[in-house]
């Protein structure tokens, strides 16, 4: 009725949206099985993310749903396909990559993912995050990776760096954590140093063996090319013609930061990644790691990328995890 108030009017349910049936044409069977995986397991996934029904009929992919999901999924499909008919290997990361990006972003789903070659491997990013972040490592010295588990900010770094060895960028590639979990009493620990220190490095071998062949990472660790070393051993150096990641940099000291920082030499590169919510130093102490990007915030050359609970890429669990933690009152009795 005219001049109902606000208040007294019935609510509207909202209309759901017009459901739209798409086809998708490949020009051959043997790529599509590829595309969709074994028992469809990539439609699967596509249906999933985008809340559409795909079924697949010989070299043709059925999609219903909503109009602009089935445009993504159409999208998506097409761009894969693409890439498996040149050969290309194509898995479940692959597809919520390209949907990732075109939902978050509302463009393209090939557009605006970035990625990283290596010899061993080509890594694309998974999330919009992911892409400003290697964007960030490609156009500025010094680069922030900020946020939980499982968002790729210490794997894409240590990728990007192998990329820049590879292609002669740099002559050699630099690794470092804090290793507060050790109380930095090392000397306590059996072993020769790296034997040491090794436990508390081992993400950084892991990604250096993913992205490089396993017979180069041995030979560049001999000789010197990468090193991968705890972050006490960096005072006093400079550190020139290199790729230089922090890992873990939510453990630093301010001190600690300060140093590490201003190793920083000429042609080089720097990366420091951490999670502020898994800080493990003593109560009351600083971390130099929400320091730095605070005081630096306005600094030229210098970019700070935050990553969150909507860019893990590890599984979605992982992703619950994390907004658990983050809700108002976590951890509290």
């Amino acid at each position: 009725m005219r001049g109902q108030t606000a208040i007294g009017r019935r609510r509207v349910p909202k209309l759901p949206s017009p459901i739209k049936r798409v086809v998708v044409p490949f020009e051959d069977n043997r790529h599509v099985n590829r595309l969709l995986g074994e028992f469809d397991a990539n439609l699967a996934l596509v249906e999933d993310r985008l809340g559409i029904e795909a079924h697949a009929h010989g070299n043709v992919v059925i999609l219903s749903g909503p109009e602009a999901a089935c445009e993504i999924a159409r999208e998506v499909l097409e761009k894969l396909y693409a890439r498996v008919a040149k050969g290309e290997h194509v898995g479940p990361g692959d597809f919520d990559g390209m949907i990732r990006h075109a939902r978050q972003q509302d463009i393209p789903a090939s557009d605006g993912q970035a990625q990283i070659g290596t010899r061993r491997r080509l890594v694309k990013a998974r999330t919009p995050a992911q892409s400003v972040y290697i964007r960030a490592l490609e156009t500025t010295d010094l680069v922030f990776g900020i946020g939980p588990a499982g968002t790729g900010k210490t794997y894409l770094a240590v990728a990007y760096a192998a990329q820049c060895l590879e292609r002669g960028l740099v002559e050699r590639i630099i690794l470092s954590r804090p290793a507060v979990e050790a109380g930095e009493r090392l000397g306590f620990l059996p072993g020769d140093m790296r034997e040491k220190v090794d436990p508390y490095l081992r993400p950084l071998y892991d990604a250096l063996y993913d992205v490089l062949p396993p017979e180069k990472v041995e030979r560049d660790l001999e000789s010197g090319v990468i090193e991968i070393a705890p972050l006490a051993f960096m005072r006093g150096r400079t550190l020139a013609n290199a790729c230089v990641i922090l890992d873990e940099a939510q453990n630093t000291t301010s001190m600690q930061m300060k140093m590490f920082l201003t190793r920083l030499g000429e042609n080089s590169k720097m990366a420091v990644t951490g999670d502020p919510s898994q800080i493990d130093l003593p109560p009351g102490m600083v971390s130099g790691l929400e320091e730095a990007v605070r005081l630096l915030s306005d600094v030229a050359g210098i970019t700070a990328v935050r990553f969150s609970s909507a860019d893990v890429v590890r599984r979605d669990l992982v992703a619950r995890i994390v907004d658990a933690y983050d809700r108002p009152g976590a951890g509290k009795a």
